[in-house]
């Protein structure tokens, strides 16, 4: 059965019939199409004629006589036979050339409400983005959090335990991989769609990127995120183990094309005592955690870096923006914002030493901002300490706890 996303409906729902366009963006296969029959379900269950709903999905080869805005433009002018509104859904528009122009000239000419979904961070940049300025509303779409694969599984009928976080922290939440039953067949649906999306969404037609030397080093910085980023480090273990050059520049582009493909985001630092953000991005997080096992044979589970990268994601679904924090000499994990209030997080897989409680804890210290301060463990014993707070980290993915701000 088809999952609920409630938590991005709410977002959405507020502009169902405003002439804002609705961008919906995100990894390919995290869930974009399904969204919109949710919201085709719901505007037909407010009693919207279904034949004032137009669908257009354009990896369907039955709409490839749809290739630029001019084609498009005519397309859903004979659709339209009456006055009355439409509600228009125009899926991975990013394979129409100049689509910008065509939306643009249904904003202003139809009494139409506008949905559009695609795979690329670009899809409004350029040149012809400057003609819908001020016209759209953007939501990122992430693979299944954990909370949701607990939905998915009680929708279902399978038997859902607080001990699939693990297997959560392996495979991640592509929806399409809860329907494979073994690990074989989900590693190699998760290595299908990353190729998909280098051959779709990064070495296309004319392109100089090297596609096996892409994917090897885009595997190297998605098994590696949450670790601080050196170009240099990367280039010089490519070149430790291939015959051949890499330049730090091109590093750096791979970087760029794996963040306007959706497969990481790019965190700035947070200046904790001069409390303002750093322009230079340390750190980069995978939007999903199956990418960064499909590189690996095994894997670490008290690998801090993975619970990161699941606490990373769950807070951008929960609105805030994330930075990671800096001092003069420690570093806590995140400082989360949302609605100009704060809290600073450490991450830890088990506070199994009173080493590791004095390290989790102590990172905090240099800190004067009052703010409040948690550390997310597995731990079921609570190891609260000095106006610090602990919190299970399985409560906090399930919406059991929520952060206190200030």
């Amino acid at each position: 059965m088809r999952l609920q996303r409630e938590m991005y409906l709410k977002q959405i729902r507020p502009y169902y019939d405003t002439d804002l366009i609705k961008v919906i963006t995100g990894v390919r296969r995290s869930g974009k199409s399904i969204l919109l029959d949710t919201i085709k379900d719901e505007l037909i269950d407010r009693g919207i004629d279904g034949t004032h709903l137009i669908s257009i999905n354009f990896e369907n080869m039955d709409f490839e006589y749809i290739q630029n805005a001019s084609d498009l433009n005519q397309d859903i002018k004979v659709r339209i036979k009456d006055n009355q509104k439409y509600y228009v859904f125009l899926d991975e528009i990013q394979h129409i050339q100049d689509f910008e122009k065509a939306l643009a000239s249904f904003q202003a000419t139809l009494n139409i409400s506008l949905f559009v979904t695609g795979s690329n961070s670009t899809l409004l940049s350029g040149e012809l983005a400057t003609l819908l300025t001020g016209r759209t509303v953007e939501f990122e779409i992430l693979p299944f959090t954990f909370s949701e694969m607990a939905e998915y599984y009680k929708l279902n009928n399978r038997e859902f335990s607080e001990d699939l976080i693990y297997d959560y922290m392996k495979w991640g939440g592509f929806p399409m991989r809860f329907e494979f039953p073994d690990e074989p067949s989900i590693k190699r649906y998760i290595s299908t769609l990353y190729e998909s999306i280098i051959n779709r969404d990064i070495v296309k037609k004319n392109s100089r990127i090297n596609k096996k030397t892409f994917r090897d080093i885009s595997l190297y910085i998605l098994a590696n995120a949450g670790k601080e980023f050196s170009a240099e480090n990367i280039a010089q273990y490519y070149q430790s183990n291939s015959d051949s050059k890499l330049s730090v520049r091109t590093i750096y582009t791979y970087l760029d094309k794996m963040k306007k493909a959706y497969l990481i985001h790019g965190v700035n630092r947070y200046n904790l005592t001069g409390k303002k953000t750093l322009g230079n991005k340390e750190k980069y997080y995978a939007i999903d955690m199956g990418f960064r096992t499909i590189n690996t044979n095994t894997i670490n589970y008290e690998d801090t870096f993975f619970l990161e990268n699941i606490v990373y994601n769950e807070l951008l679904t929960q609105g805030f923006t994330v930075f990671t924090g800096k001092t003069y000499k420690s570093e806590v994990d995140f400082v989360a914002i949302k609605d100009g209030k704060k809290c600073f997080i450490q991450v830890s897989y088990l506070l199994a030493s009173p080493d590791t409680v004095r390290r989790e804890f102590g990172a905090f210290s240099p800190i004067t901002d009052a703010s409040p301060k948690y550390v997310l463990s597995l731990d079921r014993i609570d190891f609260s300490q000095n106006g610090i707070g602990h919190i299970n980290l399985v409560d906090f993915l399930l919406h059991r706890v929520q952060l206190a701000l200030t």
